[in-house]
C-alpha cells in the first residue's frame, strides 16, 4: 500500500520536500526500480512455466505485487523532478515555517506534542511529521513562541499555544 494521499480539495498539493524526504523517496525509487521489479518479474516467469496460469496462485499473487510496484515507480517518475527541496532556514526562525518542529500544548488538557512540517510525500502522523497542506500546519505558519491558535481537526476543534520552534 502506497502513502499516496488524494491532493487537497483547496489547491494543488505542495511540493515543497524536505532533503531527508527527497532522498527517501529516491531511495525508494531506485530499490523497486533495480532490485525489487527484476526480482518479481524473475517470480513471475517461474511461476509461468509451471503451467496452468488461472489457476497459479504465485503467479497471480506476483503479477499483483508487480501492477502495485509499476504503479510507485510510476508515481516516484513524475513526482520527484516536480519537487521543490527546502535546504535553508529561514531568516526569521522565530516564526513557523516549512521545516520546522513545533512542540504546542493542548490549552484543554495541558499535554504538549512536537509537530515538524514537511512536505505531503513525507508525512509519518506517528513520528509526528504533518503535512504543510494539513490543517494544523496552516493554521500553525507564520505563528511564533506564545501565540494561541483553535484549528478544527477531525475529532473537533482544539485550542494550542506555541510553546517551541526549532529548525533542525
Amino acid at each position: 500500500m502506497s502513502r499516496w494521499r488524494p491532493p487537497n480539495p483547496d489547491g494543488p498539493a505542495s511540493l515543497y520536500i524536505t532533503r531527508t524526504g527527497f532522498e527517501r523517496l529516491k531511495a525508494e525509487y531506485e530499490h523497486l526500480w533495480r532490485e525489487r521489479r527484476p526480482e518479481v518479474v524473475r517470480a513471475i516467469t517461474a511461476a509461468a512455466a509451471e503451467g496452468d496460469r488461472s489457476e497459479n496462485a504465485e503467479y497471480i499473487y506476483r503479477k499483483k505485487e508487480l501492477r502495485e510496484i509499476d504503479a510507485r515507480v510510476h508515481y516516484l517518475q513524475r513526482r520527484l523532478p516536480d519537487f521543490k527541496v527546502v535546504e535553508s532556514k529561514p531568516t526569521d526562525g522565530s516564526r513557523v515555517f516549512f521545516g520546522a518542529s513545533v512542540t504546542v500544548a493542548d490549552v484543554a488538557s495541558g499535554e504538549e506534542k512536537t509537530y515538524r512540517i514537511v512536505g505531503g510525500d513525507e508525512t509519518d502522523f506517528a513520528s509526528g511529521s504533518i503535512s504543510i497542506d494539513s490543517p494544523l500546519a496552516r493554521a500553525l505558519m507564520k505563528k511564533s513562541v506564545g501565540d494561541a491558535l483553535r484549528v478544527r481537526l477531525p475529532g473537533g476543534e482544539v485550542e494550542f499555544e506555541i510553546v517551541g520552534i526549532a529548525y533542525s
